[in-house]
């Protein structure tokens, strides 16, 4: 028996997961109407209910609008502290290369 991969978007396994915490769907419901396993099913809802408590994933791609959020606004500081790093470095490079110069 060939098991089929289910590629599903973010946003879809968030949908499924509204169904089962909001709508009051099974596992077993969600896994007939999306095809994915019953233990991937199981990891987004731990996922979403960790996000929901505000707990940020740092291995995959958060499900929420905030957590999707806080990984952006994450990357972008960390984006913008290694700008100012080599910013740093390349000033102390022009001011010991410069030493002479006067303003």
């Amino acid at each position: 028996m060939t098991i089929k991969k289910v590629l599903l978007t973010p946003e879809q396994k968030l949908e499924y997961c509204k169904l089962i915490f909001n709508d009051g769907y099974t596992t077993k419901q969600v896994q007939e109407l999306c095809g994915a396993s019953s233990s991937a099913i199981n990891r987004w809802k731990a996922q979403y209910r960790r996000e929901l408590e505000g707990i940020t994933p740092m291995d995959r791609k958060a499900l929420t609008p905030e957590q999707k959020e806080i990984q952006q606004l994450k990357k972008e500081l960390r984006e913008a502290k290694e700008d100012n790093e080599i910013l740093k470095k390349a000033s102390a490079l022009f001011i010991r290369d410069n030493k002479g110069l006067r303003y």
